[in-house]
């Protein structure tokens, strides 16, 4: 009977282990990801769940609504594009965090023509209802 109090008190603090929230450089790197990913299979809502309603890209030039229906349209053009991400540099500034990282965005034919190549990504984070959520991107090309 010792032995199975044992073992029950050990899968009880390994459960309890395994229900810790991941660090929040982790959670960040993630979201990245999962956008990235859902970019690829053109799944709009996915693409832009971790950004905020009020989310800037490159002072204004693309927001929350204009990332989604530009994924929205490659796929109901049944075009596909591409991401290759480079390694993502997460750092805390105060209550935020900075993510940096590169990206390389390919495509079929007639897909992203001027658009297509490599860029240096910085983006901004903030925790919104105890999520971490993108605020802000800036990109240029790399190259």
């Amino acid at each position: 009977m010792r032995m199975v109090g044992r073992v029950v008190l050990c899968l009880l603090f390994a459960g309890l282990a395994g229900c810790r929230q991941a660090p929040d450089e982790e959670q960040v790197r993630h979201a990245i990801a999962a956008s990235a990913e859902a970019a690829e299979q053109g799944k709009a809502g996915d693409t832009v769940a971790a950004l905020t309603e009020d989310f800037e890209g490159n002072a204004g030039a693309l927001d929350r609504r204009a990332l989604s229906n530009l994924v929205r349209v490659y796929a109901l053009r049944g075009q596909k594009v591409h991401v290759l991400m480079g390694p993502t540099e997460v750092d805390r500034r105060g209550g935020r965090m900075v993510a940096t990282f590169t990206v390389t965005l390919t495509a079929g034919a007639g897909v992203l023509p001027d658009d297509a190549g490599a860029y240096t990504v910085e983006t901004g984070w903030r925790k919104d209802d105890g999520e971490w959520r993108c605020f802000t991107a800036t990109w240029k090309r790399a190259l």
